[in-house]
């Protein structure tokens, strides 16, 4: 199935955010994602997104986060945000009509280079969600804003450029 698009929302009575994942323009997959999940799979997010080559090779963990910050901003303004809009109720549920809870999540990477991640609720089937760098960031950009709208005071944040320099104030000289 090809990846249509990607929404995630919060819904206090659960105290969870709602990932829907829509396919082919007829199936939708829906998945609960819990506050103690995302403090766990936060980090790989980040190892994820931070893996690419041109990241790695710097020699220096502030140009990392540096590499990372701008390599996120970047693919942000690639990314296609909308609002939220009307859902045809005829939508097939692979997995069920009910949201799936997740417990487990994998990472890793495919042959093309893009990011897969495997989420599985604690027995029975999962989905496998291959995202390309901008879908990547673009689902990081979504998890961020969606836990600010829940207060979840987590602290998700990608690394800046600007966070990058205000870490070490420490004053450098160059020879």
């Amino acid at each position: 199935m090809n990846l249509e698009r990607i929404t995630v929302e919060f819904h206090a009575g659960e105290d969870r955010m709602l990932l829907r994942v829509f396919f082919n323009g007829r199936a939708e997959i829906q998945l609960w994602l819990t506050r103690r999940l995302l403090k766990r799979i936060w980090p790989v997010l980040m190892q994820m997104a931070q893996a690419k080559p041109d990241i790695q090779v710097q020699p220096n963990p502030e140009a990392r986060k540096a590499m990372l910050g701008m390599q996120h901003e970047k693919a942000l303004q690639e990314v296609k945000f909308s609002k939220a809009r009307e859902e045809p109720q005829d939508r097939e549920h692979p997995l069920g009509n009910s949201p799936m809870l997740v417990s487990k999540v994998r990472a890793g990477r495919n042959q093309k280079g893009q990011v897969v991640l495997s989420m599985h609720p604690g027995e029975g089937n999962g989905v496998d969600l291959a995202l390309g760098d901008n879908l990547l960031h673009g689902f990081i950009k979504l998890i961020q804003d969606t836990a600010v709208k829940a207060e979840w005071d987590l602290a998700l944040a990608v690394p800046s450029m600007g966070a990058a320099v205000a870490e070490d104030a420490t004053p450098r000289t160059v020879n």
